[in-house]
């Protein structure tokens, strides 16, 4: 009998995580909650929303699951994976205390400093007046500066200001106005670094780690990085400024330093670690640290991981990752997000969806944000579609996966016609 898997979430990343753990050999049968049309092709939906800790518990027990895995950061640090490991049901992902990593941006800066792994010089403030006052000690000096809500916004809740007025507004936004609630009880005030940004992953089980690959995502929702930040309009693998050296180095001056800490700590870290990095000249800081896998940068790394992945997230599960490696196919993968006319602002659903039957076989289309309407394929969220292509090199990816998308359409479609050119300059 084969093993029975349980995926939470219901977005591009989960559908692509989905369809990696879809071609296990040891997997009989794949549950997602509440999952979408797409994985709805190649899984079972379970009417369960992924916060919903205690049903979600429940049809695990019932229905026999293996093991489950967490797509979405709100059920990590609400605690999901305490609940079920204390039903002795084994699940990928950190602990409630673990998730604050993500969950709470003042916990990893002190950590950060405690522990001496590379970051950008900051504050934390409960005092509006007194974080005015540091943000101008960057804004005089003609720098921009960083405003940070404490906890979980969604992707929303970090500004960059580039002077005092643009500074004071975003503070006075998250403390006074609270519009991300409690997560701005506290704000972290920090230098804006200067660099490129990388994204990159790795799986531990508390002690032990596994490296995956690295990725560029693009969080404007316009061509040359303009207009509005996303949850991400495309992405790519392996950027070229990501070298051997690099990763070495990310390794031992990130990686394993903050596996050691969380286990210093008393709150081992079990799950993927995905840093957000910045490439400076004095060499790799961490802007910040995600609990799960990112989106939409899983949708290019599942179709590079040549490995079995299941086998890998059991193993981090149950705390016995030593002498695992992760086997990764050559070439590049590159994913355009197809949005909704009016993302990240505000946009209609419910429009047709054609062209994905045209598609080359080997093309991937993880869906995001769409439903069944009278039998048809519609939109239903901001970020529609990840359509996803392999190439021998980033040049040749980015061709191909142009390609495929002129081949799909909904009314008002917008993409960005530039994700992965920076790799080619």
């Amino acid at each position: 009998m084969g093993k029975k898997v349980l995926v939470v979430g219901q977005g591009g990343r989960e559908h692509a995580l989905v369809w990696k753990l879809a071609q296990s050999p040891e997997i009989e049968k794949i549950y997602a909650a509440p999952g979408n049309p797409g994985i709805g092709a190649i899984a079972e939906c379970i009417d369960i929303e992924a916060d919903n800790v205690e049903r979600l518990l429940d049809f695990a027990k019932q229905s026999g699951i293996s093991l489950t895995v967490v797509g979405p950061e709100a059920p990590l640090v609400q605690g999901i994976v305490d609940r079920f490991n204390k039903e002795g049901l084994l699940i990928f992902g950190p602990s409630a205390a673990a998730a604050r990593l993500e969950g709470s941006k003042v916990f990893s800066k002190n950590l950060f400093e405690k522990y001496g792994i590379p970051t950008a010089r900051f504050e934390v403030f409960n005092n509006m007046e007194a974080a005015r006052a540091y943000a101008r000690t960057f804004t005089d000096a003609g720098q921009s500066v960083v405003i940070k809500a404490d906890g979980l916004a969604a992707g929303k809740g970090v500004v960059v200001a580039a002077n005092q007025a643009d500074a004071e507004e975003a503070i006075c936004s998250i403390m006074q106005d609270k519009n991300f609630g409690a997560s701005g009880d506290q704000i972290v005030v920090e230098e804006c670094l200067a660099g490129e940004e990388l994204s990159f992953f790795a799986i531990s089980d508390g002690k032990d780690f596994v490296s995956l690959l690295s990725a560029q995502d693009h969080k404007r929702i316009f061509d040359n990085d303009e207009g509005p930040n996303t949850g991400g309009m495309g992405a790519y693998t392996n950027p070229p400024l990501y070298t051997e050296e690099l990763h070495q180095t990310i390794l031992e001056e990130v990686i394993k330093p903050t596996i050691e800490a969380m286990q210093q700590e008393g709150c081992p870290y079990q799950g993927v670690l995905y840093a957000g990095l910045m490439i400076t000249s004095e060499g790799p800081k961490v802007l910040e640290y995600n609990a799960r896998f990112g989106d939409p940068e899983t949708q290019v790394l599942m179709p590079m991981i040549k490995s079995d992945l299941f086998p890998i997230l059991e193993a981090s599960a149950a705390g016995n990752l030593k002498g695992y490696t992760v086997e990764i196919n050559n070439g590049a993968c590159v994913g355009v997000v197809l949005a909704s006319g009016g993302y990240p602002a505000a946009y209609k659903k419910g429009k047709v969806i054609t062209g994905l039957e045209t598609l080359e076989s080997e093309t991937m289309v993880f869906h995001a944000g769409t439903a069944m309407k009278d039998g048809q394929l519609v939109t239903q969220g901001g970020r529609v579609l990840a359509v996803v292509s392999r190439g021998m090199t980033i040049k040749d990816a980015i061709q191909r996966v142009y390609q495929e998308v002129s081949k799909v359409s909904f009314e008002d479609m917008h993409y960005r016609r530039d994700i992965g050119r920076k790799a080619l300059r």
